[in-house]
Protein backbone atom coordinates (compact mmCIF):
# COMPACT_ATOMS: atom_id res chain seq x y z
CA UNK A 1 0.00 0.00 0.00
CA UNK A 2 2.49 2.54 0.98
CA UNK A 3 4.13 1.67 -2.28
CA UNK A 4 1.47 2.95 -4.52
CA UNK A 5 0.81 5.82 -1.90
CA UNK A 6 4.33 7.23 -2.64
CA UNK A 7 4.12 6.70 -6.17
CA UNK A 8 0.53 8.79 -6.34
CA UNK A 9 1.77 11.58 -4.34
CA UNK A 10 4.91 11.76 -6.33
CA UNK A 11 2.59 11.76 -9.42
CA UNK A 12 0.94 14.40 -8.34
CA UNK A 13 3.69 16.83 -7.52
CA UNK A 14 6.01 15.78 -10.48
CA UNK A 15 3.95 17.65 -12.79
CA UNK A 16 1.48 20.86 -12.01
CA UNK A 17 -1.38 19.19 -10.63
CA UNK A 18 -0.30 19.12 -6.89
CA UNK A 19 0.89 22.75 -7.06
CA UNK A 20 -2.50 23.71 -9.12
CA UNK A 21 -5.06 22.39 -6.72
CA UNK A 22 -2.98 24.02 -3.70
CA UNK A 23 -2.63 27.36 -5.24
CA UNK A 24 -6.18 27.86 -6.73
CA UNK A 25 -7.92 26.52 -3.55
CA UNK A 26 -5.70 28.95 -1.45
CA UNK A 27 -6.12 31.94 -4.13
CA UNK A 28 -9.83 31.36 -4.10
CA UNK A 29 -10.57 31.21 -0.12
CA UNK A 30 -7.88 34.17 0.45
CA UNK A 31 -10.20 36.35 -1.88
CA UNK A 32 -13.55 35.68 -0.53
CA UNK A 33 -12.27 36.04 3.34
CA UNK A 34 -10.04 39.43 2.56
CA UNK A 35 -10.76 40.58 -0.85
CA UNK A 36 -14.19 40.32 -2.00
CA UNK A 37 -16.69 42.58 -0.65
CA UNK A 38 -19.43 40.51 1.09
CA UNK A 39 -20.57 39.04 4.60
CA UNK A 40 -17.52 36.31 4.64
CA UNK A 41 -15.12 39.54 3.83
CA UNK A 42 -13.50 39.30 7.59
CA UNK A 43 -12.13 43.21 7.25
CA UNK A 44 -15.33 44.50 6.65
CA UNK A 45 -17.44 41.82 9.01
CA UNK A 46 -16.18 43.68 12.32
CA UNK A 47 -15.80 40.31 14.03
CA UNK A 48 -12.63 38.34 14.41
CA UNK A 49 -14.15 34.92 13.41
CA UNK A 50 -13.30 32.95 9.59
CA UNK A 51 -16.20 31.50 9.20
CA UNK A 52 -16.58 32.22 5.73
CA UNK A 53 -13.81 29.71 5.21
CA UNK A 54 -16.04 27.05 6.16
CA UNK A 55 -19.48 28.27 4.35
CA UNK A 56 -17.07 28.45 1.14
CA UNK A 57 -14.69 25.18 1.59
CA UNK A 58 -17.31 22.60 1.62
CA UNK A 59 -18.33 24.32 -2.54
CA UNK A 60 -14.50 24.44 -3.44
CA UNK A 61 -14.23 20.95 -2.14
CA UNK A 62 -17.23 19.69 -4.00
CA UNK A 63 -14.89 20.59 -6.89
CA UNK A 64 -11.29 20.03 -5.80
CA UNK A 65 -11.40 16.56 -4.52
CA UNK A 66 -12.84 15.30 -8.15
CA UNK A 67 -10.26 17.19 -9.82
CA UNK A 68 -7.99 15.51 -7.43
CA UNK A 69 -9.34 12.18 -7.19
CA UNK A 70 -10.54 11.66 -11.06
CA UNK A 71 -7.36 10.90 -12.27
CA UNK A 72 -6.29 7.54 -9.73
CA UNK A 73 -7.93 4.85 -11.87
CA UNK A 74 -8.63 6.54 -14.59
CA UNK A 75 -5.79 7.56 -15.90
CA UNK A 76 -4.24 4.15 -15.09
CA UNK A 77 -6.63 2.61 -17.58
CA UNK A 78 -6.03 5.44 -20.33
CA UNK A 79 -2.59 5.05 -20.28
CA UNK A 80 -2.77 1.27 -20.43
CA UNK A 81 -0.70 0.73 -17.03
CA UNK A 82 -3.61 -0.81 -15.09
CA UNK A 83 -2.88 -4.24 -16.30
CA UNK A 84 0.39 -3.88 -15.34
CA UNK A 85 -0.20 -2.69 -11.67
CA UNK A 86 -3.21 -5.45 -10.83
CA UNK A 87 -0.55 -8.09 -12.32
CA UNK A 88 1.88 -7.35 -9.13
CA UNK A 89 1.45 -9.04 -6.00
CA UNK A 90 -0.96 -6.25 -4.62
CA UNK A 91 -4.04 -7.24 -2.63
CA UNK A 92 -6.96 -4.77 -4.41
CA UNK A 93 -7.65 -2.96 -1.18
CA UNK A 94 -4.05 -1.88 -0.97
CA UNK A 95 -4.42 -0.40 -3.75
CA UNK A 96 -7.85 1.44 -3.62
CA UNK A 97 -6.19 2.27 0.03
CA UNK A 98 -3.11 3.89 -1.40
CA UNK A 99 -4.46 5.94 -3.90
CA UNK A 100 -7.22 7.13 -1.62
CA UNK A 101 -5.27 8.15 1.04
CA UNK A 102 -2.70 9.97 -1.78
CA UNK A 103 -5.42 12.07 -3.09
CA UNK A 104 -6.94 12.55 0.82
CA UNK A 105 -3.05 13.94 1.71
CA UNK A 106 -3.21 15.94 -1.20
CA UNK A 107 -6.38 17.74 -0.24
CA UNK A 108 -5.21 17.94 3.22
CA UNK A 109 -2.08 19.79 2.44
CA UNK A 110 -3.77 22.56 1.12
CA UNK A 111 -6.11 22.88 3.91
CA UNK A 112 -3.12 23.10 6.09
CA UNK A 113 -1.77 26.90 4.71
CA UNK A 114 -5.37 28.23 6.11
CA UNK A 115 -4.29 27.61 9.41
CA UNK A 116 -2.79 31.47 8.90
CA UNK A 117 -6.28 33.08 8.78
CA UNK A 118 -6.96 31.93 12.05
CA UNK A 119 -3.90 33.16 13.39
CA UNK A 120 -4.66 36.71 11.55
CA UNK A 121 -7.22 36.89 13.34
CA UNK A 122 -6.23 35.63 16.12
CA UNK A 123 -3.71 38.65 16.49
CA UNK A 124 -6.14 41.01 14.97
CA UNK A 125 -8.93 40.46 17.53
CA UNK A 126 -9.51 42.86 20.10
CA UNK A 127 -8.83 41.82 22.63
CA UNK A 128 -5.82 39.49 21.79
CA UNK A 129 -7.31 36.02 21.14
CA UNK A 130 -10.88 37.56 21.18
CA UNK A 131 -11.73 34.05 19.20
CA UNK A 132 -14.36 31.67 18.98
CA UNK A 133 -11.52 29.01 19.04
CA UNK A 134 -13.59 25.90 19.99
CA UNK A 135 -15.83 26.52 16.90
CA UNK A 136 -12.63 27.27 14.45
CA UNK A 137 -10.97 23.75 15.27
CA UNK A 138 -14.57 21.91 15.59
CA UNK A 139 -14.92 22.84 11.32
CA UNK A 140 -11.93 22.57 10.62
CA UNK A 141 -11.90 19.11 11.75
CA UNK A 142 -15.48 18.97 9.87
CA UNK A 143 -13.44 20.07 6.92
CA UNK A 144 -10.91 17.25 7.23
CA UNK A 145 -13.51 14.54 7.25
CA UNK A 146 -15.68 16.09 4.62
CA UNK A 147 -12.66 15.87 2.40
CA UNK A 148 -12.32 12.54 3.15
CA UNK A 149 -15.82 11.43 2.21
CA UNK A 150 -15.60 13.94 -1.05
CA UNK A 151 -12.13 11.82 -2.27
CA UNK A 152 -13.56 8.06 -1.58
CA UNK A 153 -16.38 9.84 -3.94
CA UNK A 154 -13.95 10.75 -6.44
CA UNK A 155 -12.15 7.52 -6.17
CA UNK A 156 -15.33 5.20 -6.91
CA UNK A 157 -16.02 7.56 -9.76
CA UNK A 158 -12.65 7.49 -11.23
CA UNK A 159 -13.18 3.53 -11.13
CA UNK A 160 -16.15 3.81 -13.12
CA UNK A 161 -14.52 4.94 -16.20
CA UNK A 162 -11.20 5.50 -18.20
CA UNK A 163 -12.61 9.00 -19.21
CA UNK A 164 -10.93 11.67 -16.42
CA UNK A 165 -13.72 14.29 -17.38
CA UNK A 166 -16.44 11.50 -16.87
CA UNK A 167 -15.14 10.84 -13.59
CA UNK A 168 -15.02 14.14 -12.50
CA UNK A 169 -18.43 14.67 -13.56
CA UNK A 170 -19.97 11.57 -11.54
CA UNK A 171 -17.79 12.39 -8.84
CA UNK A 172 -19.06 15.96 -8.27
CA UNK A 173 -22.64 15.10 -9.19
CA UNK A 174 -22.28 11.97 -6.14
CA UNK A 175 -20.37 14.56 -3.62
CA UNK A 176 -23.31 17.39 -4.41
CA UNK A 177 -26.13 14.61 -3.77
CA UNK A 178 -24.42 13.84 -1.00
CA UNK A 179 -24.13 17.04 0.40
CA UNK A 180 -27.36 18.84 0.02
CA UNK A 181 -29.70 16.29 -1.94
CA UNK A 182 -30.98 14.55 1.59
CA UNK A 183 -31.93 17.69 2.72
CA UNK A 184 -33.72 18.59 -0.77
CA UNK A 185 -36.03 15.28 -0.18
CA UNK A 186 -36.84 15.65 3.28
CA UNK A 187 -38.33 19.35 2.19
CA UNK A 188 -40.86 17.31 0.97
CA UNK A 189 -41.84 16.20 4.10
CA UNK A 190 -43.70 17.90 6.84
CA UNK A 191 -42.76 15.03 10.03
CA UNK A 192 -40.32 16.49 11.95
CA UNK A 193 -38.97 13.01 13.02
CA UNK A 194 -38.79 11.96 9.18
CA UNK A 195 -37.11 15.09 8.46
CA UNK A 196 -34.19 14.78 10.94
CA UNK A 197 -33.93 10.90 9.96
CA UNK A 198 -33.45 11.76 6.05
CA UNK A 199 -31.20 14.86 6.88
CA UNK A 200 -28.73 12.53 8.79
CA UNK A 201 -28.63 10.52 5.81
CA UNK A 202 -26.84 13.53 4.23
CA UNK A 203 -23.40 14.68 4.84
CA UNK A 204 -24.81 18.74 5.34
CA UNK A 205 -26.29 17.81 8.70
CA UNK A 206 -23.23 15.61 10.30
CA UNK A 207 -20.83 18.64 9.10
CA UNK A 208 -22.93 21.23 10.40
CA UNK A 209 -23.31 19.83 13.65
CA UNK A 210 -19.12 19.32 14.29
CA UNK A 211 -19.27 22.72 12.80
CA UNK A 212 -20.85 24.20 16.24
CA UNK A 213 -17.10 23.00 17.97
CA UNK A 214 -19.20 19.97 19.82
CA UNK A 215 -16.93 16.64 18.66
CA UNK A 216 -19.93 13.94 18.72
CA UNK A 217 -18.66 10.40 17.55
CA UNK A 218 -21.83 9.72 15.65
CA UNK A 219 -20.64 12.40 13.37
CA UNK A 220 -17.38 11.30 13.04
CA UNK A 221 -18.80 7.73 12.41
CA UNK A 222 -20.78 9.12 9.50
CA UNK A 223 -18.08 10.57 7.59
CA UNK A 224 -15.79 7.34 8.13
CA UNK A 225 -18.70 4.88 7.42
CA UNK A 226 -19.40 6.71 4.03
CA UNK A 227 -15.35 6.56 3.19
CA UNK A 228 -15.31 3.21 3.60
CA UNK A 229 -18.62 2.38 2.08
CA UNK A 230 -17.68 4.07 -1.28
CA UNK A 231 -14.30 2.74 -0.68
CA UNK A 232 -15.74 -1.22 -0.61
CA UNK A 233 -17.89 -0.11 -3.81
CA UNK A 234 -14.07 0.80 -5.46
CA UNK A 235 -13.00 -2.27 -4.84
CA UNK A 236 -15.81 -4.54 -5.76
CA UNK A 237 -15.74 -2.40 -9.56
CA UNK A 238 -12.19 -2.98 -9.67
CA UNK A 239 -12.26 -6.89 -8.66
CA UNK A 240 -14.35 -6.87 -12.04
Amino acid sequence: MLSIYYKELRSFFSNATGYIVISIFLILTGLFLWVIPGQFNIPDSGYANVVGLFYKAPWLFLFLCPAVSMRLFAEEKQTGTWELLVSKPISKWNIVAGKYLAGWTLVLLSLLPTLLYYFSVYYMAEPLGNVDSGAFWGSFLGLVFLSAVYVAIGTFASSLSSNQIVAFVVAVVISFFMLYGFDLIAAFFKSGSIIQTIEALGINAHYKSISRGVIDSRDIAYFLLVSLIFLFFTKIRISK
